[in-house]
């Protein structure tokens, strides 16, 4: 028994001394195992980054181009009225703090807009809308765009274009800088005679014609016929004079534009065409809609050369210098609004706004005339050195492509109120715009500086501004009750 028991003790130290041995080897294998170091991999995004410096120089082309992209600068639509603004949120990128996964949705339907080989097609003259608003960096841009228009139209028509330059004194450069465009226009038609299968059947003929005028209160010709020599479209260009009324009969100059040449271009079997070069956007925009009525008889677009409306403000503010005594003069020019009625405040609590807030959009007039027609708005927003106000010089804030998502309602005037009397927020807005016009009420003007020096003229004037104060004061109180009732 003593053996046996010696046997069984010897046995169970033996398995317990490798139960422990196998034991602390499990331990020593799972603890190498899961001792490994943990790499997480994290994406941060920060606004902090250094963005490396570079500098390149600026090589600006000025040849002429041997390869046309046309393109058609219209856009489809069935619209009767409004705004036809492409969706440009649908092609945004969108910046953000993290990445989101990718949400795919896929919508069968019928395709009805035209492919990339259709853009190109002229797709008639009742589907076409012009476009409301193109951006470009100069007139070298913009009549580079306007060739490809032009190559478009001749591809089934013989064209015949009508050139009209607003007679103003600012304008006299922008004349200058379109006279040396021409030849380079010219000769990229020609090279597009050459590619182009449609028009090589025309390149004997005079597919292109062009005619020169000029407006300000009345309309000047300055090519005797329609003519395709450079050179004598040159010297048209030189001709043009400068208007001293400070008027700018725009829309009853393209009416004149219409009934003198639509009937001749007809008979000649072309294409009319008008192409408008101001810095105003027109003293008489009570006649748009005969003006556009009469471009659609004749089927001639208006593409228009222009300038950016001064936010919710029918003026822009410009210093003239005169040439003989050196006196600065501050003159206001017709220069919006972007919509069809204004919708903001036209005061500022003591007078008339004295401020150049771009709008970044064109001239509401301009802007509907050109679309209507099938043409284009070119907006040059260049810096101008004549404008002044508060914010006349200040760095764009806004990008052109986001403010196309609220471009304004493109509507007929009549159209347009009938819309705003149907909600009691807009019409009341429009009301209080209204009676705090000073351009309306002039005794909204209060005077703040040179008051008379010596109390017998000082107490009168003084007496009657005081009373002119107490009295906008009231109005203005009334306005924010007003206000305050539609809140809601």
């Amino acid at each position: 028994m003593s053996k046996l028991s010696s046997d069984s003790t010897a046995l169970t130290m033996s398995v317990g001394v490798h139960v422990v041995i196998l034991v602390l080897m499990a331990l020593i294998k799972f603890t190498l195992l899961d001792d490994g170091s943990e790499v997480a991999v994290e994406t941060v995004f920060t606004d902090e980054r250094e963005q490396q410096e570079f500098t390149q120089e600026l090589d600006i082309n000025t040849e002429v181009s041997e390869n046309l992209s046309v393109i058609s600068g219209a856009t489809v639509s069935t619209a009767s009225g409004g705004s036809s603004a492409p969706a440009v949120s649908q092609t945004k990128i969108e910046q953000s703090e993290s990445l989101n996964e990718p949400e795919i949705q896929v919508n069968v339907a019928s395709v009805t807009m035209p492919g990339a080989n259709m853009l190109g097609t002229d797709l008639g003259e009742s589907e076409i809308k012009g476009e409301a608003g193109a951006v470009v960096e100069g007139y070298g841009a913009a009549m580079s765009r306007l060739t490809q228009e032009l190559v478009r139209l001749m591809r089934n028509d013989k064209v015949h274009v009508v050139w009209l330059f607003d007679e103003s004194e600012s304008m006299k450069d922008d004349q200058k800088e379109i006279r040396d465009q021409f030849a380079k226009v010219y000769e990229e038609l020609k090279i597009a005679q050459e590619q182009d299968e449609k028009l090589k059947s025309k390149a004997s003929d005079e597919t292109l014609l062009t005619t020169i005028l000029s407006y300000g209160a009345g309309i000047h010709t300055h090519t005797a016929n329609p003519t395709g020599n450079i050179p004598e479209i040159q010297k048209a260009i030189d001709k043009i004079p400068v208007d001293e009324t400070g008027e700018e009969n725009l829309f009853q100059s393209i009416m004149a534009v219409c009934d003198k040449y639509g009937q001749l271009a007809f008979r000649a079997q072309r294409k009319l065409v008008l192409v408008v070069l101001s810095d105003e956007g027109g003293d008489d925009g009570a006649a748009v809609e005969e003006a556009i009525s009469r471009v659609k008889r004749f089927k001639a677009p208006v593409y228009i050369m222009g300038r950016e409306a001064i936010f919710g403000y029918p003026y822009a503010r410009m210093k003239w210098t005169d040439p003989k005594f050196g006196l600065d003069f501050w003159i206001d020019v017709k220069r919006g609004p972007e919509t069809a009625f204004v919708e903001a405040l036209q005061y500022d609590g003591l007078h008339r706004r004295w401020d150049s807030f771009s709008s970044g959009f064109g001239c509401y007039e301009q802007v509907r005339l050109a679309r209507e027609s099938g043409g284009i708005y070119f907006m040059l927003p260049g810096d101008e050195e004549t404008l002044v106000g508060r914010a006349a010089h200040l760095e764009r804030k806004f990008e052109f492509l986001a403010m196309k998502e609220y471009q304004p309602l493109l509507l007929a005037r009549r159209d347009y109120e009938q819309e705003r009397s149907k909600s009691k927020f807009r019409t009341e807005i429009w009301n209080i715009i209204n009676v705090l016009n000073p351009y309306q009420d002039d005794k909204l003007n209060i005077k703040e500086h040179w008051y008379a020096f010596s109390p017998d003229e000082f107490r009168p004037e003084a007496l009657e501004h005081a009373s002119r104060a107490l009295r906008a004061f009231g109005i203005m109180n009334e306005a924010i009750r007003r206000l305050e009732e539609i809140e809601p």
